[in-house]
């Protein structure tokens, strides 16, 4: 045990105790008369009362102890007699934890705020961690605001608290949007990834210490608004994953802050605009477009508006499509021109500090139905936009959502044309997908939470032709290339990252700024989202940089366009309220490393988009939308840990290079844990397969009596219905088929038509003539596929594959109740 100077404390007990509604004074009222009784305890040094900031019902009861022993004989004193009865029927529940203090940074006292933060420390990085802990309080001696900290380790866990206290929580949120503090925070980040979480306490009274006469604090006066939510540390990114992301803001002043929700003083009078729509959507990136797409093919009236009065036409944002994503336009029908348009990436290429370290190829991946694409992101939202205006729908442009309410029949959104009117719109259900400064998401009040949930970082980035001088053999073509530095005590101190695009020698380089133009633009506080508030980098700006880090002699040249900018990053506490969504950049906020955030958009996008239509049109069971946030928000949340985890590390997982490419491809994403997937299965039911809530694979050579070529399952489930896959093997007999044909009889009528059943079995199987299922025979690389080899001892096989792709519901033998009952979750009775 390492306890920090003098006479502060070795050992710390939190007690965390909720009040019941109404006790809260009643409960500070008697923590202070037994905090008195504790302080007379031998052994105990001192004592706090916190508050949650975010649930003022919620406490935090500290003690200092000088060592375990102290603790023990407390915990038999009459004072702990006392402490448990004076707060025994004010509280609902109480945790307790005891904690060994192993570095502390000693400062002045005050009434200030606490903040806690939780990570977990891989098995070895103990002392690494420690180390990099001291290093980093060092370097935050004289910050503004900053009273002192404490580092705590749970006992026999690798579970590290840091405790800071500020004199206010402004300081430390003002701290936390200053990118210039990027250095003081480099060598501890990387362990501020993914297992991490922080709360802010506001510290409502402290007893005095032992011969001291300091005397306790006032409460602050109470809270008028709720408390925003709070940032994490600032880290220095590093992108490393199959494509980088990268948004480019406008070439002017900075954006405006959203409108707030409720509606605002109207420059003319309100209008009567177009007819009602079923869902507006507001924001015509591809989250947008992809969602109204799903909803116009289902035949849901849906209006689509954006507040750009043209679209993007140059270089801008995302880069890459991942594999899923062109799984997808493969079912929307834009795969084809989207190969067409795009550029194929072959692998990547990293060098830590000027070696070579890793080369992975990402060809030769047979069973995946499509590689992954590069795409600037103007073309697929022309692509996008083409496709929707298919379906009879197109954008609306130069119209912003500046404020809407909702009931319990609809939404009334307040549209402002450009040429100032002002429209109350009604829709039935409204999705923002309207980007990192959505309106949408500012007038649901949604916070950031979670991870390293809003942490800014200053890029650069630039569109140029590269010639790598006198050894283009070392460069792969078609591979994206990333050098990073790695200091002795393991800061990121540099990055370079260049993706190809289309075109011979032309690639999208992206880099941190350098400290030349760090000075130039100062800090200050950054809002959510992307934000340009500089001019663009010169390419001799982006030479240097490729100076720093890149092979000697190489060269940039034919400077086409570039951007500096800040970025922050995070994920909202929910994807909705009530009869109003939230999608794409609207609901989280991606460090630029792997093409997550438009991807990851256009999933959002998918996955509500069936549900939604179901609901406008009565079909949906009362939970169905319930699901999309239970489905997507931890999708979501997984998609920015790993993101920001891959800023922090040199190195990827080269244990199975394989595994890692379908991870970042987003192909083994799933929703193993939704309330909405599940399976009924015997002990011989599947040997394999999909898992209820993971994505169904591809099947090839299947065969339909009448067509004359192979048939994939992805002809099978294209489309906008569910599917129902029923497998029979060559020994079925002629009573399961004709109880097959019943069970799909029922399934159609509990589904009102939206389940297409279809019958696959083995090419021997002898099937009654003329039966009421399509019939189609499987291969078997199917029965592989699905888990069924071996033989059917279990009886027939179901899987319920959703219209978004994913297994919804597998069983084996396939029972009515089982199958219906499912169903009956998915659309209504």
């Amino acid at each position: 045990m390492s306890a920090g100077s003098g006479d502060r404390a070795g050992v710390r007990t939190l007690l965390r105790m909720r009040t019941r509604e109404g006790c809260e004074e009643r409960f500070e009222e008697a923590w202070r008369a037994a905090a008195a009784e504790i302080s007379r305890v031998p052994g105990n040094l001192r004592q706090e009362l916190v508050r949650d900031a975010d649930d003022p019902r919620t406490f935090l009861i500290t003690s200092d102890w000088v060592d375990r022993a102290a603790v023990d004989a407390f915990g038999r004193s009459s004072a702990r007699e006392f402490l448990t009865a004076a707060l025994r029927d004010l509280r609902e529940d109480a945790s307790r934890s005891t904690y060994e203090v192993l570095y502390e940074v000693p400062g002045d006292r005050g009434p200030h705020v606490r903040v806690d933060i939780r990570t977990v420390v891989g098995p070895g990085e103990e002392e690494l961690f420690e180390r990099a802990y001291r290093t980093t309080v060092e370097r935050l001696r004289g910050t503004p605001g900053l009273i002192r900290e404490e580092l705590l380790k749970e006992p026999a866990e690798p579970i590290y608290h840091i405790f800071a206290e500020w004199e206010t929580e402004q300081d430390f949120t003002n701290w936390v949007d200053d990118p210039s503090h990027a250095d003081q925070t480099a060598t501890l980040v990387r362990w501020l990834s993914v297992d991490f979480d922080r709360r802010l306490y506001e510290i409502r009274y402290r007893p005095p210490e032992h011969g001291s006469g300091d005397g306790g604090y006032a409460p602050p006066p109470p809270r008028t608004e709720p408390p925003r939510a709070m940032p994490a540390p600032t880290p220095v990114p590093v992108p490393s994953a199959p494509v980088q992301e990268f948004v480019e803001p406008p070439r002017t002043a900075p954006a405006p802050a959203p409108a707030p929700a409720s509606p605002a003083p109207s420059p003319a009078p309100p209008r009567t605009g177009r007819a009602d729509a079923e869902v507006l959507v507001v924001g015509a990136g591809p989250a947008g477009l992809t969602h109204a797409i799903e909803l116009a093919r289902r035949g849901i009236a849906v209006r689509v508006v954006d507040k750009r009065s043209e679209a993007s036409t140059q270089a801008d944002k995302a880069i890459g499509i991942h594999c899923r994503t062109m799984e997808i336009w493969e079912d929307q029908g834009i795969a084809a021109e989207a190969m067409d348009t795009g550029i194929w990436l072959h692998g990547q290429t990293v060098f830590v500090n000027g070696v070579q370290t890793h080369q992975v190829d990402w060809s030769g991946l047979e069973e995946l139905p499509y590689a992954h694409l590069g795409l600037p992101q103007y073309e697929t939202e022309r692509l996008l936009t083409a496709r929707l205006l298919t379906a009879g729908v197109a954008v609306e442009r130069g119209v912003e959502l500046v404020g809407f309410d909702q009931d319990d029949d609809g939404v009334t959104a307040r549209l402002q044309h450009a040429s100032g009117e002002v429209e109350d719109a009604r829709a039935r259900y409204l999705v923002g997908c309207d980007g990192a400064h959505s309106a949408v998401r500012t007038g649901l009040g949604l916070g950031f939470v979670g991870g390293l949930s809003m942490f800014p970082q200053l890029f650069m980035l630039g569109d140029v032709d590269v010639d790598w001088g006198a050894a283009p053999e070392d460069v792969p073509p078609g591979h994206l290339l990333r050098w990073v530095r790695i200091e002795d005590d393991g800061a990121f101190t540099g990055m370079l990252v260049c993706v190809p695009l289309k075109g011979r020698r032309r690639y999208r380089i992206a880099t941190l700024a350098p400290q030349r133009l760090q000075e130039t633009i100062g800090s200050g506080i950054v809002p959510a989202g992307f934000w340009q508030e500089y001019e663009p980098p010169t390419l001799a700006d982006l030479q240097a940089a490729v100076d720093d880090l890149g092979p000697p002699g190489t060269t940039a040249s034919n400077l086409r366009w570039s951007s500096i900018f800040r970025i922050k990053h995070g994920i909202v506490d929910r994807y909705r309220s009530g009869r109003v969504f939230v999608a794409g950049d609207a609901a989280h906020l991606h460090p630029p490393a792997g093409g997550q955030g438009m991807n990851t958009g256009i999933q959002d996008a998918w996955n509500l988009g069936w549900k939604l239509a179901l609901a406008v049109r009565g079909l949906a069971a009362p939970g169905l939308l319930d699901s999309y946030d239970a489905e997507r928000r931890p999708a979501g949340k997984a998609i920015v840990d790993r993101a920001v985890a891959i800023a922090f590390t040199d190195e990827m997982d080269m244990d199975d290079e394989k595994a890692q490419f379908l991870l970042e491809m987003q192909m083994t994403m799933n929703y193993a844990g939704s309330p909405l997937v599940g399976q009924a299965a015997d002990d011989a039911g599947f040997t394999g397969g999909p898992e209820p809530g993971h994505r169904a694979p591809d099947v090839h050579g299947l065969r339909r009596f009448g067509v004359a070529h192979d048939l994939r399952l992805f002809d099978l489930t294209r489309g906008t219905h569910t599917t129902l896959l029923l497998a029979v093997d060559a020994d079925v007999p002629r009573e399961q088929v004709l109880e097959l044909e019943k069970l799909t009889a029922a399934v159609r009528q509990a589904s009102r038509g939206q389940v297409r059943p279809y019958l696959l079995a083995d090419a021997a199987a002898r099937l009654p003539a003329l039966v009421d299922l399509p019939v189609l025979r499987a291969p078997a690389a199917f029965r592989a596929a699905y888990g069924l080899a071996g033989g059917d001892p279990a009886g027939p096989a179901g899987y319920v594959v959703r219209p978004d792709g994913h297994v919804g519901f597998r069983a084996r033998p396939v029972t009515d109740d089982a199958l219906l009952a499912h169903l009956g979750r998915v659309f209504a009775p």
